[in-house]
């Protein structure tokens, strides 16, 4: 190999390399993000059980509570919440619902990372069930229901008369490889 074509090929490697650790770089850099820099808080799964049971019903007050729904350009599914408002009692659990559809021809997997806004909201806004963060498969053509519980908080400021619940759905590309891997192995070996 000459000197030149070794260059091109390192230089091509450590663009692959880079372009690897970048790409899986971006999700803690996407919740570092959120986090700090723009406070939202993004956790893993529900609230616990303790966390929600101290929490008394304030009858006295309601919040408005929006959902919003969105898709990566990238991902051929629809996804919006069945209601656009809901008042809510902080102290008390509701339960929302969304609906996500894959309109394309092939099974996708996808996840769905969620916000809250205002951001001061987001400590006082507790989901007790939810789809976030989990890989979600739908089939093609498939649609399902996909509920979130939470509770609003009593402690939540009292100048917050409104809080927003947003889900952005992405598409995993390494899930849904696997998957039409999964699929082709089946079909090769089937009689």
């Amino acid at each position: 190999m000459t000197a030149p074509a070794r260059k091109t090929f390192r230089t091509i490697a450590l663009v692959s390399a880079g372009s690897f650790v970048f790409a899986f770089s971006m999700v803690p850099l996407y919740r570092i993000a959120c986090e700090k820099v723009f406070g939202i808080k993004l956790e893993q799964g529900p609230a616990d059980a303790a966390r929600v049971a101290g929490m008394s019903d304030e009858v006295a007050r309601t919040v408005t509570v929006e959902f919003d729904g969105t898709v990566n350009s990238k991902l051929p599914w629809e996804f919006a919440p069945r209601q656009l408002t809901m008042q809510v009692q902080p102290g008390r659990t509701y339960e929302a619902s969304y609906v996500a559809r894959n309109t394309a021809d092939h099974a996708i997997v996808g996840n769905a990372a969620p916000s809250v806004a205002p951001s001061v909201a987001s400590t006082y806004f507790q989901k007790t069930e939810c789809f976030c963060f989990t890989e979600q498969l739908l089939q093609a053509g498939e649609e399902r229901e996909m509920p979130v519980r939470f509770v609003v908080d009593p402690a939540l400021p009292e100048h917050v008369t409104t809080i927003t619940l947003s889900y952005t759905f992405f598409g995993n590309d390494v899930a849904t490889a696997k998957l039409a891997h999964g699929a082709a192995a089946v079909a090769r070996t089937a009689p």
